[in-house]
């Protein structure tokens, strides 16, 4: 790649400035044309109920009603599952509380939303399945679980000297998007639709509701400019809206917008998938894992949704950072009366790296041995003990480096030391301090998705440059990375390329923008692009100024040729002059991943990405309460594209991670209703709850693979720096027994969940 200072420098984010000026356009802040409509969703009261009679005379009657739609309306396909059938868009038994019944459009969207409660449903209630041991008990599943195995851990674990059996549960997790759900759809001529939708995948939605309305994709434009926050609650969950936006607008004629409220959004849409665990371990006094046997259940709501990758990734990462000689895990995709659960952050991968993080922690407190030391003798190596359970070859382990680094670098030693005698000191307060490595596959699992495309165009008039990709700009700075990479590879300054918005008829068949790949995937295929114009403009001056064209040299707007230089904008109006093209389509496909579903076998990631983090908290074992005073994090994302927008990446998945293990707690009734639906019932982090003293270092390496600037994602691998918090409460909780009884914690450690551990420690004593 040339040298250019676009590439590797902290540019500020391309919105950054009108994000928090208020001037950054969202959907909702789209100028409506006149006539535009607004729409609600009447959704289910029961968690599990035959429909008897919808009873929609009083909606039709209300003040500003226009239109109603129910699954009668619908011409095609009731559903929007995008890889099995199961989430029906207007059901004919409801099957969780939330679950979408039928719509309207009205004059504004708050009497769209007083007319849906007018609504007289009969229900003949069934008896709801909520909680996962039920679903368990009565074998009820979405999808087939299945079972791996390496080695023969029943009998390492038979033969081993020390023994340990147990449970963990972790828990769900609402995405909390700054902007929620929201789908505005404009009808054109010839019966097509222009769909602005607050989606992850343009082109998942596209052919959603081309199924739905029994017409062709290319009837159906969807676009995204911007989302605010996806966090993977945006991958499926946002289809249902855009669907029922888009049948609300084919039937009226006319223009319609569908924004949530906050709480109805919550009720309707699918969280993280929690899990429950079972494990046995056999482990020699040294620490070493000789076998391990685990089982994975996980609450996967009424639908398979995107469940099954989600449960394959937690297995793919179950391992995390260790090497497993003798290892069986089988999971179990458990059917409950709730939403359908779906992506988020880490995609499973975080529920799995817990599992084994927990046992890790509990082996060390079983031999009384500081954990940092038993994670560090289970560690991959690099020339043995270098090969996964599901056969990938780890060729570019940095663990080990990282791990002792930052040990030394953030006193890890002397504070542990310092921190037991604080604890022996003060009754009520109690310190604890935990490190935690993160090692995680980067790439979709599901092979096909591993593609993307692009256009560039250059304006023969200035030299600007137009990219289009398939991928979303959710916050995380990808616009401004590939605009980077352009004007890189161009030689240009940043303010030379504008990124435009995601739209399917520019770029079809997108991938969502998930699973950590969106700059790898798409900024790949810009280049891509860019290649192919760069290798017509070296035609042309080789045809038209016989000079050798091997090479040129594209840098400070000028473009060197071996004997020739142009100046950029020279170059291209010659060529524009001359009749060559300055357009280009781009492809990219990820290289060398390979996997085989029925072995559970391959190499399912292109690389990893590796860090480590250290946290310190204070509780009070009085109430409960909690705060963390220090995190430090050294984490690895290779040749950084721009470290500024990496290590916003990096601290704001450390505070979801943490979020996710320590206040964020989802919460049913019996009845299947959701109560945790609000602001004021479901807590996410606050400025309070960040560290006092707050550390991130970037470890200097460069990707061993041939991605984008030698560049690792930051997408999904910082969330699981936040483990470490847990751990470290967890350590906190130990010290109350003098460490030598294994706190009995389950995820998120809230204050209730502290106190309850701390008073089973207490009983033992």
């Amino acid at each position: 790649m040339n040298s250019n200072s676009f590439v590797m420098e902290s540019r500020p984010h391309e919105s950054g400035t009108k994000h928090v000026s208020g001037y950054a356009n969202y959907i909702d802040d789209i100028i409506e044309p006149e006539g535009t409509l607004y729409g609600a969703i009447g959704y289910s009261k029961k968690a599990y109920a035959i429909i008897k009679k919808l009873d929609l005379r009083e909606v039709w009657k209300s003040e500003g009603v226009v239109s109603v739609v129910t699954s009668a309306d619908i011409p095609g396909r009731n559903d929007v599952g995008a890889v099995h059938d199961g989430d029906p868009i207007f059901p004919k038994k409801a099957e969780y509380f939330g679950q979408p019944l039928f719509a309207v459009a009205a004059t504004s969207t708050e009497l769209a939303r007083k007319a849906v409660l007018k609504a007289k449903i009969f229900y003949k209630t069934l008896k709801p399945v909520i909680d996962i041991k039920e679903a368990l008990r009565k074998k009820l599943f979405v999808l087939k679980g299945r079972k791996i195995k390496r080695g023969n851990p029943s009998k390492k674990i038979n033969k081993a000297k020390n023994f340990l059996k147990d449970s963990f549960i972790l828990g769900s997790q609402e995405h909390f998007s700054l902007e929620g759900q929201i789908a505005f759809v404009i009808p054109k001529e010839d019966n097509d639709f222009k769909v602005y939708s607050s989606t992850q995948h343009p082109g998942e939605t596209q052919q959603i509701i081309a199924k739905m309305l029994n017409q062709k994709n290319n009837t159906i434009n969807v676009e995204v400019r911007r989302i605010g926050g996806g966090f993977g609650g945006k991958e499926t969950q946002s289809f249902i809206f855009a669907a029922i936006c888009t049948l609300l607008s084919k039937k009226t004629k006319l223009p319609v917008k569908l924004r949530m409220d906050r709480d109805d959004d919550i009720l309707i849409t699918g969280k993280r998938h929690d899990f429950h665990s079972d494990y046995e371990v056999g482990f020699n006094n040294r620490g070493v894992i000789e076998g391990v046997k685990i089982k994975l259940a996980s609450r996967c709501g009424i639908s398979p949704d995107l469940s099954g990758a989600i449960n394959s990734r937690a297995l793919l990462h179950i391992d995390n950072a260790y090497y497993l000689s003798d290892i069986s895990v089988e999971n179990y995709l458990c059917k409950t009366n709730t939403s359908s659960s779906t992506a988020f952050r880490g995609f499973g991968g975080n529920q799995g790296m817990m599992v084994i993080e927990n046992i890790i922690d509990n082996v060390a407190r079983f031999l009384s041995k500081d954990s940092a030391e038993i994670r560090k003798i289970n560690f991959y190596q690099k020339n043995k003990k270098n090969i996964t359970h599901y056969g990938m070859k780890i060729e570019d382990n940095i663990i080990n480096e990282i791990f002792s680094k930052l040990i030394k670098s953030s006193n890890y030693k002397n504070r542990r030391l310092n921190i037991k005698k604080f604890n022996l000191k003060n009754k009520y307060l109690k310190k604890g301090l935990a490190i935690t490595p993160v090692k995680f596959g980067i790439s979709f699992t599901t092979r096909h998705l591993n593609q993307a495309g692009a256009l560039v165009h250059i304006y023969y008039a200035d030299g600007s440059i137009h990219v289009s990709t398939g991928a979303v700009e959710m916050g995380q700075g990808t616009y401004t990375k590939i605009a980077q990479l352009v004007a890189n590879e161009f030689g240009l300054p940043f303010n030379k390329i504008k990124v435009s918005s995601t739209r399917t008829d520019k770029v079809p068949n997108t991938s969502a923008s998930a699973a950590s790949s969106t700059t790898d995937l798409n900024g790949a295929a810009a280049i891509n692009a860019v290649n192919k114009i760069k290798k017509n403009l070296a035609l042309f001056v080789k045809r038209k100024y016989k000079v050798k064209s091997d090479k040129p040299v594209y840098r400070n707007s000028m473009v060197k040729f071996k004997g020739k230089t142009f100046l950029f904008n020279s170059l291209v109006k010659d060529a524009y002059l001359n009749r060559v093209s300055l357009s280009s389509s781009g492809f990219y496909s990820t290289p060398k991943i390979h996997f085989n579903n029925k072995t559970f076998s391959g190499r399912p990631f292109l690389y990893f990405c590796y860090g480590a983090a250290v946290s310190e908290v204070l509780i009070d074992t009085l109430t409960g309460e909690n705060k963390i005073l220090r995190v430090d994090i050294l984490h690895d994302h290779g040749r950084a594209i721009n470290p500024a927008i990496e290590k916003g990446q990096i601290e704001g998945g450390f505070v979801q991670g943490a979020g996710w293990l320590t206040i964020e707690e989802v919460n049913w009734k019996s009845n299947g209703e959701l109560t945790t639906h609000s602001p004021s019932t479901y807590k996410i982090p606050a400025v309070n709850d960040m560290p006092e003293k707050f550390n991130v270092k970037i470890f200097k390496n460069i990707n061993k693979e041939n991605v984008v600037n030698k560049s690792k994602t930051t997408g999904e691998p910082p969330l699981m720096l936040g483990m470490s918090v847990f751990f470290a409460i967890k350590d906190a909780i130990a010290s109350v027994g003098n460490y030598k009884i294994i706190p009995n914690l389950n995820a998120p450690a809230t204050p209730e969940a502290i106190l309850l551990s701390i008073n089973d420690i207490k009983k033992k004593l």
